[in-house]
């Protein structure tokens, strides 16, 4: 017997595809991180110098390829800094691994005062993941990793986390079997409701698609049905480029609103549908049709008239194939979208400052580039007019909106996709959360082009505190750096970009950089609000 617990789960980890850890190691995870070194070559450590960082890094790296990603940390105030990140994880369902320490096994639970004891670690974790366990004895360490592997994939995909003590680690088992993969079973086909989903679809005169993060495996599938139905599809945040921009029938969230409001029957995929039926309203005039990996998902806010349950790729194959069956020739759209576009492209000049820039971006960044959105004036804007070409090249943080997120994430995003060039929007404030992780990379060589647009403000929250509360401004106004020589002391390269055309230069020079990251300041004003494009009542049951 040679195999300890920490060896059983780094083979367990490579066994499953995994040959990148994120972490920030610790004396209560040393036997893994040992496990880790005779590992070699097989899996590399990429370290962060906070654990906000290492979480994020993860849940980039896992939005950008949806393949299982692992992060690890010691327990109490290091899972504690990561929490943010695995709350976002669950929220956007992504495949993320935590790996967790714990205090000497014998000892969890007594209140002894432990370095890094916390009361009910594992209650707290439970709350930000679909899978948690903690490793009780040596042999038990690669069944569970299987087990946490399955349920990033299993009926609502999401993260997982796996607690082991700091002397269960480099415990030697009694068994060294490596489990094997176990396979993650999708539902069985509900034939009447997808014949049911087929006729309502066919039967429909204005059809819209709405798509979510659960939508992004099925873009091919979107696409054609788009195309059999001559429908809209609204893709917002995590639903981008799902359907490309280049398509006359993607829309984004006003456009998406006028076409809710006629429409006969929505195809909901892979999203909470909570714009539409909470914001601009239901009726009995519209039928909804949804698409969920949860099966408790669907009639959360409104009853839908059919329900299919499981993973939106094989459902949706499934329904090409009935649907010619109840459909009959349609009349093309596409002029039609066309000038619904254009009337909205002109509402959006009201947002020319930021247009600007983002027409720079979209023009330097390739097609399969990827955006890492923020909570930022920037980010909002985004979210509405940034063309998106592919699926999972915009990642915005979904419903937790998490400001300070964005730079981290992209990080681990850039890491993962190093074919790809990534750009990070900023806005001051948010970058400050995790600017520390310049040094992370520049130790690790991550070519990661982050823009950041300071404006010395938490700039949504000043507009609010004037537009709403008479001008009494508190806690908004922020003390910045010199952002480029904040960045050059790192050893990054850095330069000031006044201007859109200016921004299009620093990103041409910077993406033809691929041994470590760039910072573009980008020194802004106030900008146009973006809000009466987001938050818009009612068009339905008013």
């Amino acid at each position: 017997m040679t195999a300890t617990a920490a060896d059983l789960t780094v083979a367990s980890l490579l066994a499953h595809g995994v040959d990148t850890l994120y972490a920030l190691p610790g004396v209560h995870n040393d036997h893994l991180f040992d496990a880790v070194f005779r590992a070699g070559e097989k899996i590399r450590t990429v370290h962060s110098r906070h654990e906000q960082g290492a979480a994020y890094m993860a849940l980039g790296a896992a939005l950008a390829t949806n393949k299982p990603q692992p992060y690890a940390v010691v327990p109490g105030p290091g899972l504690l800094n990561t929490s943010a990140a695995l709350l976002t994880a669950y929220s956007m369902n992504a495949p993320v691994l935590a790996l967790i320490g714990q205090i000497p096994d014998g000892d969890i639970g007594k209140g002894l005062s432990h370095l890094h004891e916390i009361k009910d670690q594992a209650g707290i974790i439970a709350r930000l993941v679909d899978f948690s366990a903690r490793v009780k004895k040596p042999e038990e360490a690669s069944q569970l990793v299987a087990r946490a592997m399955q349920s990033l994939y299993s009926e609502r995909p999401g993260p997982a986390a796996i607690e082991c003590a700091i002397d269960m680690w480099g415990r030697k088992s009694a068994d060294e079997k490596i489990a094997p993969a176990l396979t993650v079973e999708s539902p069985a086909f509900d034939e009447d409701a997808i014949k049911d989903a087929a006729k309502r679809l066919a039967n429909s005169k204005r059809p819209l698609i709405i798509c979510g993060g659960g939508a992004q495996g099925a873009s091919s599938e979107i696409t054609r049905i788009a195309d059999m139905l001559q429908a809209p599809v609204l893709g917002y945040r995590r639903g981008r480029g799902v359907l490309s921009s280049k398509s006359p029938f993607s829309v984004t969230l006003p456009l998406g609103r006028e076409l809710w409001g006629e429409a006969d029957v929505a195809l909901g995929v892979g999203t909470h549908m909570l714009y539409p039926m909470m914001q601009w309203g239901m009726d009995e005039d519209i039928q909804v049709i949804r698409v969920d990996a949860d099966k408790d998902e669907p009639a959360r806010i409104h009853k839908p008239a059919v329900s299919l349950i499981g993973d939106a790729q094989p459902i949706l194959k499934r329904l090409i194939e009935v649907l010619p069956s109840f459909l009959s020739k349609r009349e093309p759209r596409e002029d039609e979208m066309r000038e619904r576009h254009a009337k909205m492209n002109r509402r959006y000049e009201k947002l020319a400052p930021q247009k600007a820039f983002l027409d720079a971006i979209r023009d330097e960044l390739p097609e399969d580039g990827i955006f890492v959105d923020e909570v930022t004036q920037m980010g909002f804007a985004a979210r509405l007019m940034l063309p998106v070409y592919k699926p999972r090249t915009f990642l915005s943080p979904g419903y937790q909106d998490n400001l300070g997120w964005g730079f981290a994430t992209a990080l681990g995003a850039q890491d993962a996709r190093r074919d790809v060039p990534v750009v990070s929007i900023n806005g001051d404030g948010g970058f400050l959360y995790t600017a520390n992780e310049l040094a992370t990379a520049m130790r690790h060589k991550i070519p990661l082009v982050a823009i950041v647009f300071s404006d010395g403000s938490f700039g949504n929250v000043r507009r609010i505190q004037e537009e709403q509360f008479g001008n009494r401004l508190i806690a908004s106004d922020l003390a910045n750096p010199d952002f480029v020589k904040f960045a050059e002391s790192f050893g990054a390269a850095a330069e000031r970009a006044r201007n859109a055309d200016e921004l299009r230069g620093a990103l041409r020079r910077a993406f033809k950089r691929r041994d470590g990251p760039t910072l573009i300041d980008v020194p802004v004003g106030p900008m146009p609000s973006p809000w009466e494009f987001i938050l818009m009542p009612k068009n339905r049951g008013v």
